[in-house]
């Protein structure tokens, strides 16, 4: 059987929504982090939908300057989302129930990955990475990661994760979340890829359950767009 190997542009996609801290701190006690994974949680209850403008930097063992860009992310619950990177928008990501596709309006192509829950079970372990940030509920949340570390600096929580699927930890093996103190809003997530290399979100002007236009999470293909399906539908 051939391994299933997630394809770069979502690799890509996921790092955006995900950032990276660039220093090492000791880890809090774990009653500290029960209280404080309890209280994110709670805030999540009445989460419909989050949206904000963003910058990303990528960071490459290859290059001697970070890359760095900056984009605008809308989210509705419960699995609905919106990326778009550059402006115009170089690369869209989107998806809503059983699709998401990749977007390159420049290059008038696109990519279709799968969603719904006849998908391989790899699949899905990486698509659950995309909600690390903005979990439902402690449950799932923990089904997908292990917390590995918690501190708190000036008016952040910093939380080191680590997912629990081992086809995910190949690709990626950690996360890292900046949480605000004062209503846990998401500042900013990292990715850490398994090469060293990151890609860092850091969020700004944030709304949260502001009114979504739900076209956003749909899409066609234009008759003249090129689409493929990388994992072979």
């Amino acid at each position: 059987m051939v391994p299933f190997r997630p394809h770069l542009a979502f690799r890509q996609m996921i790092a955006r929504l995900l950032i990276a801290l660039l220093f090492c701190l000791p880890a809090a006690s774990r009653a500290d982090t029960n209280d404080v994974l309890n209280s994110w949680f709670a805030a999540q209850t009445n989460l419909q939908s989050w949206s904000a403008d963003f910058v990303q930097t990528r960071t490459l063992k290859t290059l001697t300057q970070p890359l760095v860009t900056s984009g605008h992310v809308w989210f509705a619950a419960p699995d609905s989302f919106h990326w778009e990177i550059g402006k115009p928008a170089r690369t869209i990501a989107r998806g809503t129930g059983d699709t998401m596709y990749v977007v390159y309006p420049m290059l008038k192509r696109a990519e279709s990955y799968p969603m719904g829950p006849n998908t391989p079970k790899q699949w899905r372990d990486m698509m659950s990475l995309l909600q690390a940030g903005l979990p439902r509920n402690r449950q799932d949340f923990e089904k997908t990661f292990r917390v590995t570390a918690m501190v708190q600096t000036n008016d952040l929580w910093l939380l080191t994760l680590q997912p629990r699927s081992e086809f995910a930890r190949q690709m990626m093996p950690e996360l890292r979340l900046d949480l605000s103190t004062n209503h846990f809003s998401l500042t900013a997530t990292e990715l850490v890829f398994v090469d060293g290399s990151r890609m860092r979100s850091d969020y700004k002007n944030a709304q949260l359950n502001a009114p979504v236009d739900q076209s956003l999470f749909q899409w066609t293909p234009p008759a003249d767009f090129k689409v493929t399906q990388p994992l072979g539908r």
